[in-house]
């Protein structure tokens, strides 16, 4: 039985943050969190990432009560532990002690493993005249491929 591919995307990030470094990490979660998951009822609108003794979490990220679920059904925006190693955990670290950077969930995913993993991204939040930039590109590639569609 082939599984639906799960592939949720945070598509602010891009707009409000320019993106320095990716990482993919894994997630610690329930059962019923991964069903939810597995059924796409996931969110990572408001998401961000935060450092707590030395562990990396991500915060507000919303998964769907499981349907199905009991009376022992998840909190639907608990904080969720992230799995990195050492050397990637120090590395994002030196990013978040420096002004200006903040690390943000991109993409939430299911791997060939069946596991849920999250692509978080070290990024730099975007000014109001960038963001207007990015709006301009956006139009003005829209407006070129709808005269390339005409002939």
């Amino acid at each position: 039985m082939k599984q639906a591919t799960v592939n949720i995307k945070n598509k602010r990030a891009t707009f409000d943050y320019e993106l320095v470094e990716t990482y993919t990490a894994g997630i610690v979660l329930t059962g019923t969190e991964i069903k939810s998951i597995r059924q796409g009822k996931a969110s990572l609108a408001d998401t961000y990432c935060i450092f707590e003794k030395g562990e990396l979490w991500v915060r507000n990220m919303y998964i769907a009560e499981y349907f199905y679920g009991t009376y022992n059904n998840h909190n639907v925006r608990r904080d969720r532990k992230l799995l990195l190693n050492k050397n990637e955990l120090r590395k994002l670290m030196r990013y978040t002690k420096e002004p200006g950077f903040t690390i943000i969930p991109t993409r939430l995913f299911i791997n060939e493993k069946g596991l849920a993993k999250l692509n978080i991204a070290v990024a730099r939040g975007k000014k109001q005249y960038d963001k207007r930039q990015s709006i301009k590109e956006k139009e003005d590639k829209r407006s070129m491929e709808r005269a390339f569609k005409k002939y």
